[in-house]
């Protein structure tokens, strides 16, 4: 069964289908989590939620031919949102953000204005919730900048299976779309 077929079928209810693309891919991501010296569970944590990822996303697929790259690259990143977590590194909302202060914020920090940190938290929830609402690519590409901030454009390009000229021009439609619903939600009483 061809990569289409099966995905076809696999959108179409077939079990058998979805089984078949599991047996065929499955060798592939453990490989790819392996590299990332996670524990047993964490690492079938990231093999999991590179399945659910594709789930998600099993209706947008254009090219049928690039399912098996696009897993590897799904399988590396979550494998590498577990591995960072599990060092104990944080992941912020806003990476502009945490340049704000000098040096890491220790665990547990508070905000001297109480007011100050409650709004700041829930401005954080309220502009993920927005993220959490997009459509692909727009939801992995912001999960993506904040888990990777440092990442050049070549290495979040190929991240998202995307070319790397098509990076800025998506990134900005991104940005613009959710500046949108952000604006859209404050002008709603």
């Amino acid at each position: 069964m061809s990569d289409q077929h099966a995905i076809d079928a696999a959108l179409a209810g077939d079990q058998a289908a979805w089984d078949m693309l599991v047996r065929r891919f499955s060798g592939l991501l453990w490989s790819a989590v392996r590299a990332y010296d996670l524990s047993a569970a964490d690492a079938a944590d990231a093999v999991q939620g590179t399945w659910l990822r594709l789930v998600e996303s099993l209706h947008t697929i254009r090219d049928p031919d690039r399912i098996g790259p696009w897993l590897f690259t799904t399988a590396k990143r979550e494998a590498s949102l577990l591995s960072r977590r599990s060092r104990g590194e944080r992941l912020v909302a806003d990476p502009a953000a945490e340049h704000a202060h000098p040096g890491p914020m220790p665990a547990g920090h508070v905000h001297p204005d109480p007011a100050v940190a409650v709004l700041i938290a829930d401005e954080g929830r309220r502009l993920w919730r927005a993220v959490e609402e997009m459509h692909e690519p727009c939801r992995s590409l912001f999960r993506l900048m904040a888990t990777a901030p440092d990442a050049g454009v070549h290495q979040l390009a190929g991240r998202l299976g995307m070319p790397s000229g098509s990076y800025g021009p998506t990134r900005g439609r991104c940005l613009n779309r959710l500046r949108a619903m952000l604006t859209a939600q404050e002008a709603t009483p």
